[in-house]
């Protein structure tokens, strides 16, 4: 099975040896985005509102970018410095979804990268 690299300009650059995401079959696997501004490198970390929301945006351009959209996303994983924070992200992050919910796991880490609060990866069909 041959593999598509998937970048845009529209979501940060990857801060490591990593794409933002792959494109194998009929599946794009998206990797954890943080709230990292496109272009700029700047954090939107002003609240965890703020924070949420931007990762998706990020996770939105790479899903168009690859010819998926919200609605195709099978499964997500959400990784959260505290699990006190769950209630403000998994309320923004259901805004994203028509009501079809992927299957998802959420989990509470010791520290994300750049000492951010939520970081979110997706599997999405194409």
């Amino acid at each position: 099975m041959a593999k598509k690299i998937i970048n845009t300009e529209n979501a940060p650059a990857p801060i490591g040896p990593y794409s933002q995401a792959v494109h194998a079959g009929n599946l794009v696997f998206i990797s954890g985005q943080i709230a990292l501004k496109p272009g700029s490198g700047d954090l939107a970390t002003a609240d965890i509102i703020e924070e949420t929301h931007q990762v998706m945006q990020n996770l939105k351009a790479i899903l168009t970018e690859s010819g998926s959209s919200f609605d195709n996303v099978v499964k997500t994983t959400i990784f959260l410095s505290d699990m006190a924070l769950f209630g403000q992200v998994n309320e923004i992050y259901g805004k994203y979804f028509n009501g079809d919910f992927p299957a998802r796991e959420t989990i509470a880490v010791k520290g994300l990268p750049k000492n951010v609060n939520v970081e979110i990866s997706m599997i999405a069909t194409v």
